[in-house]
């Protein structure tokens, strides 16, 4: 049983694997206090578990490590315990987030390359990976969240809208507004994104969507092939196979 745990600035994303199928998920705030008494219950107490971790927030790492190891499961951290087989083409490698390099080692595993990765997040992040499964670069925005919260807090007047559908597309109210200028912007922007780094590198470039607001932006964009809101847990799953079969 492997547990893969991503830990990202809102949520730390948690799957549970029986070999290589995915039984379950779950959704942890990453500003919480403890991880202990989560992890147990997701354990059930039994330490027949092995982990592998992927995160964007240090602090959260090693809390989360030490709860796991009272829990008796052992931790594996990506970046330090195993590497992602991709070879960064970034000007500073050491800049690139874990969780864009599992994203990209999971999209050539399952879908093949050349590959574009959108992943709705916290941030939104484009990934560029080659034909010859290089990683290029990308893109980062700020994500729907983020978006709809600054213009609450730096405006005078504007108030803080939740994500949701928006109910037209020329917004009749501002709250609709607001939801049809941020979701319908961002979907044209990944649209267009996706067209110019078509253009630029391959037509046969697969779009993949992946991330916590990736369904919902499906509804809006057109430019998806995929759309695998559990592309960074498979992804840690499939390094954890990768590293015990070559051990």
């Amino acid at each position: 049983m492997l547990l893969a745990i991503d830990i990202g600035n809102t949520n730390v994303n948690i799957g549970v694997f029986k070999g290589r199928r995915l039984l379950r998920k779950y959704s942890l705030a990453t500003a919480s206090k403890t991880y202990f008494s989560s992890l147990k219950s997701i354990t059930k107490g039994r330490p027949a578990f092995e982990a592998v971790i992927c995160s964007v927030v240090p602090k959260a790492t090693q809390a989360l490590k030490a709860d796991l190891k009272r829990l008796g499961v052992r931790a594996y951290i990506i970046g330090k315990d195993f590497k992602v087989p991709v070879r960064n083409l970034y000007r500073r490698p050491a800049q690139v987030g874990q969780d864009r390099l599992v994203n990209s080692y999971a999209a050539i595993r399952l879908f093949g390359a050349p590959i574009i990765a959108i992943d709705f997040g916290t941030a939104i992040t484009f990934d560029v990976i080659s034909k010859k499964e290089e990683y290029l670069g990308g893109m980062i925005l700020p994500g729907l969240g983020i978006s709809l919260n600054a213009l609450a807090r730096r405006t005078a007047l504007l108030p803080e809208v939740k994500l949701r559908c928006p109910k037209e597309f020329i917004g009749t109210d501002t709250q609709n507004s607001i939801l049809s200028g941020v979701i319908f912007g961002f979907a044209a922007l990944t649209d267009e994104f996706a067209r110019r780094l078509k253009q630029k590198f391959a037509n046969n470039v697969k779009v993949i969507a992946t991330g916590g607001n990736a369904g919902f932006m499906a509804k809006y964009c057109c430019c998806f092939d995929k759309v695998d809101p559990d592309l960074t847990l498979k992804g840690l799953m499939l390094l954890e196979k990768k590293y015990k079969k070559n051990s």
